[in-house]
């Protein structure tokens, strides 16, 4: 509504509108101050933000970057919904994942579940990390088939654990028409985690089975998640997925399937990450994708891609967990915008193990709040029309269609998987992420940015072992840092103490306080505990103040101007005090005593390793 002022006219009419030009010039006098000479797109640049896949978060987005043919929710090419209401019915799909061996530990769990918010199950089956398939029953015992879909992941003992299911569901009276969920069939998925040979014959005869008898059921999952677990980017994710889905269209065509029948038994999973924005955008381009292999098999009309979005485990940290909490929230958050139909928030304690009721709760009630308080679900695509994700969906999805034709000129999925490429590339691809998070140009809240050394960890009940397989490796955002923070609580147990870095702060604290804090911030990420003890020290106090800390690494802190005239004499003191290495919180420089250099992009995951190498931390 238009609020007009007793005039009559509206209230920004006395607002010229400013022109792109004018917004170059304020950024440019703003960059002025801070010492950097542009003009131009290049002020615009210098805001800019690089993602991986070569894409740009720009600063400004304007009615010039809106991404032509995204039509309309439920129809072709579906970037704006799978469905005409979105999922403003009923909401999306609060889909719990469920990981205990037990059958009679499992059955509590999903009946808590159920009874509380969640509205299906994803439950993993065989194999050494899940029950039984003979264990469903007792696992199922109370639980309405009717009304709770199941969605199995059932791995290389697939076709027990379906016909498992299928039986309990025509003992409880359930007719075949009404049986929902997901069969989760993935040979190429299982191949990627498991390093196996893909077998489709298995997926392709229950395919069969579900078009001919259960019109509820999707037989085949089309699993990205292997590829985002393993450092993958997420246009990677993406054309991993379309190549997989592609591979799957061909085998179900070629055994008898029509094009319309054979797109209706697929559902997709993508990682949601805390990256709310590319969640959206993720899932949006994922849609708009698929509706083009749809438009080229001859059947735009069946493109409408099913979805189940999961929170991404890569983000999930040992440590501070409890700040998992709120990466879930904003994952959680980006795959209900983005209009997923199933979403998956995983405990805050995953990283740690088996999760407890309280855990699983909190994970429930994200999605519960999201749709109930937030009232995230009653707007359909809420996203469609924002310049900026419209404009990301569109470079997202031309970065991964470009991805997916390389698989399909190497020979298809399973080549890539067979050949070691996709292994490759996913490596490459976390190597470099790798060095961003060791420069903290990807900070971790509670892990390489403000780790709490007193938190007490949290402690879990270990799941049961996964078989060693040859598959693709599973990687986190935190395990360089979790690697240094595990020496440091060895040292901890063994010595009484922790490793320590004395902070010699040089001058006033207005001179030195931001350097100290960021010295310290830094050193804590290893495990290392700083001692800033006294607040102020010179040449002539530092060696008594370095002798008492008990460290025997010591890091100056200050402004540029004292480095000049007191860092040579204060490193030498500490020198002479019996300082093994002495660093300088700032960019290097010719300084004399000086040994290392900490500042921000440096490699802190090297530094912190050096300098526990140097005190003997093992």
């Amino acid at each position: 509504m238009t609020v007009l002022p007793a005039d009559g006219l509206p209230l920004a009419a006395e607002f010229p509108d400013p022109s792109h030009e004018q917004w170059h010039r304020l950024v440019e006098g703003v960059l002025r101050k801070s010492g950097k000479e542009v003009s131009g797109t290049a002020a615009e640049e210098a805001l800019s933000t690089a993602l991986e896949d070569g894409l740009t978060t720009r600063p400004l987005y304007t009615s010039n970057d809106t991404a032509p043919g995204t039509g309309f929710p439920g129809f072709a090419p579906f970037t704006r919904g799978g469905k005409a209401e979105g999922n403003t019915t009923g909401g999306w799909d609060v889909r719990q994942r469920h990981t205990l061996t037990d059958p009679a530990r499992l059955n509590e769990a999903v009946l808590a579940d159920l009874e509380n918010g969640a509205t299906s199950l994803w439950l993993t089956v065989g194999g050494p990390a899940g029950i039984p398939a003979s264990g469903l029953g007792r696992a199922l015992d109370g639980v309405l088939l009717d009304l709770a879909p199941v969605a199995l992941d059932a791995g290389g003992e697939f076709e027990p654990a379906v016909r498992e299911l299928l039986r309990l569901n025509e003992a409880q009276g359930v007719p075949k028409e009404a049986v929902r969920g997901s069969l989760g069939a993935d040979p190429l998925g299982h191949a990627a985690r498991t390093g196996t040979e893909p077998d489709f014959d298995a997926a392709v005869r229950w395919a069969q089975v579900c078009d001919r008898e259960y019109p509820g059921l999707r037989a085949l999952s089309v699993d990205a998640l292997p590829y985002h677990e393993a450092g993958g980017s997420a246009a990677e994710e993406l054309g991993f997925a379309l190549a997989t889905g592609v591979a799957y269209i061909r085998a179900l065509t070629g055994a008898g399937l029509s094009v319309e029948a054979a797109f209706a038994q697929l559902e997709f999973r993508f990682a949601a990450t805390a990256d709310q924005f590319l969640t959206i955008a993720k899932l949006r381009a994922a849609r708009l994708l698929w509706a083009r292999v749809a438009e080229v098999c001859g059947s735009p009309d069946a493109g409408a891609q099913r979805q189940h979005a999961v929170t991404s485990s890569v983000m999930m940290t040992r440590r501070d967990p409890w700040v998992n909490m709120l990466r879930t929230t904003l994952a959680c958050l980006g795959a209900g915008v983005g209009g997923a139909d199933s979403v998956t928030v995983l405990p805050f304690d995953h990283a740690l193990g088996l999760p407890d009721a309280f855990a699983r709760r909190i994970a429930r009630n994200t999605s519960t709040i999201l749709m109930e308080e937030s009232h995230l679900a009653r707007v359909i695509d809420p996203a469609g029309g924002s310049w900026y994700v419209e404009r990301l969906t569109s470079e997202l999805a031309a970065a991964a269609w470009e991805f997916f034709q390389e698989i399909e000129r190497a020979g298809g999925q399973a080549a890539a998987l067979r050949s070691g490429a996709a292994g490759e590339r996913l490596a490459a691809t976390w190597a470099a992420r790798s060095r961003n998070l060791a420069r903290r140009k990807e900070p971790v809240t509670g892990v390489s940015e403000f780790p709490n050394l007193a938190e007490h960890l949290v402690e879990r009940e270990a799941p049961a072992a996964a078989a060693p397989g040859g598959g693709l490796p599973k990687v986190r955002r935190d395990e360089a840092y979790e690697a240094l923070r595990t020496r440091s609580d060895a040292h901890l147990t063994s010595s009484g103490t922790r490793p320590t870095v004395f902070l010699a702060a040089l001058g006033p604290a207005a001179t030195h306080t931001a350097r100290a804090s960021f010295a310290s911030n830094l050193f804590r990420a290893g495990g290392i505990e700083p001692v800033h003890e006294p607040v102020s020290v010179d040449a002539s106090t530092v060696a008594d103040a370095f002798a008492a800390s008990g460290a025997t690494v010591a890091c100056l802190c200050s402004s540029d101007a004292l480095y000049a005239e007191q860092a040579g004499p204060v490193a030498a003191a500490l020198k002479a005090a019996g300082a093994e290495q002495v660093f300088l919180a700032g960019r290097p420089g010719e300084y004399t005593g000086v040994d290392g250099y900490v500042f921000a992009g440096c490699d802190v995951v090297a530094v912190l390793s050096s300098v526990l190498d140097r005190m003997g931390v093992a």
